[in-house]
């Protein structure tokens, strides 16, 4: 597939910039639209994409964190829930040859990783907060617009991703802004921090959104409403990471548990397989992670 134009819900987000650096490589000749209407405005999103007029859409835009949502439960569900229903049916109205490359999230599979095996997209969902059981609503609604309804749809299901930009109320930018805040004086050498047990599958935010790409790319060879994790296959020991990161800021820092930063209901590992992906999208994670911390500290350390 060559698109020609390709609209981005939430394109100034954390991951937007990346999807639109990725498709622009991918698609030298598209026109890249940045999406401006709220997504929980029905007419708006309808109006949109009638102006628009895309070939493919990549939708970004939503809660994005598990503390946001939690706080905010109807909020999340109508922007994650019902904003995604928005667009997909001004797609099915307005413009229904147009793909849908949705945002979803590996936090759907929620209890199905006790399992303890890297879990493939035919995992069961089982969410454990808000967040996810609005991703997963969003992930299983357009599934079924897809097979009842035509929708060309795509669904992605990234597992944790981190790189420079994202905000420090994700773990790993917390960290990076901690201890550079120590290293620049404007806090004490005390970092506070969550679960460090926990064992989580990272990836950086440039490879998720060159998988974005290339779905689009692929489009037209993918079965309807097709499903991919987007994995390492390596759970990574949170207190590891906070040691790489303390360790490359050269500085002794204390590291004290805050028990508000702790999740209510949490598991102990996670990792994805993202077999599929490679397969069908010749996709595989290519930034080594030892770069992605530097680039997430060095972000904070510039700023």
């Amino acid at each position: 597939m060559t698109p020609i134009r390709i609209l981005i819900t939430g394109a100034t987000g954390f991951v937007g910039p990346y999807v639109q650096a990725a498709c622009a490589r991918e698609f030298p000749d598209a026109e890249i639209i940045k999406a401006g209407a709220d997504i929980t405005d029905r007419d708006a999103v309808f109006a949109m994409v009638q102006a628009a007029r895309p070939d493919a859409v990549v939708h970004l835009a939503g809660i994005a964190s598990v503390g946001a949502a939690r706080t905010g439960r109807d909020h999340a569900f109508a922007v994650n829930l019902g904003g995604t229903l928005n667009l997909a049916y001004a797609l099915l109205e307005r413009r229904p040859r147009a793909l849908l490359v949705n945002a979803g999230s590996s936090e759907c599979y929620g209890g199905s990783f006790r399992a303890g095996v890297p879990l493939d997209e035919e995992a069961c969902f089982a969410p454990l907060n808000t967040y996810a059981a609005s991703k997963a609503a969003a992930d299983l609604a357009l599934g079924a617009l897809a097979a009842e309804a035509g929708l060309r749809l795509v669904r992605m299901r990234s597992f944790n991703h981190t790189g420079p930009g994202q905000s420090a109320g994700f773990v790993i930018p917390a960290f990076a802004a901690q201890i550079a805040g120590i290293q620049a004086g404007r806090q004490e050498p005390v970092l506070k921090v969550g679960n460090l047990a926990a064992e989580r599958d990272f990836l950086d935010v440039r490879d998720v959104a060159a998988a974005f790409a290339s779905a689009i790319a692929k489009s037209e060879t993918l079965a309807p409403g097709e499903v991919f994790n987007l994995a390492s296959g390596t759970p990574r020991r949170i207190g590891d990471i906070l040691d790489t990161l303390i360790a490359a800021s050269g500085i002794a820092i204390e590291v004290q548990t805050d028990l508000a930063l702790m999740r209510p209901v949490d598991i102990q590992r996670s990792s994805g397989d993202a077999g599929k992906a490679r397969r069908l999208l010749g996709w595989a994670p290519s930034i080594p992670f030892a770069t992605t911390l530097r680039d997430v500290l060095e972000s904070f350390q510039n700023t």
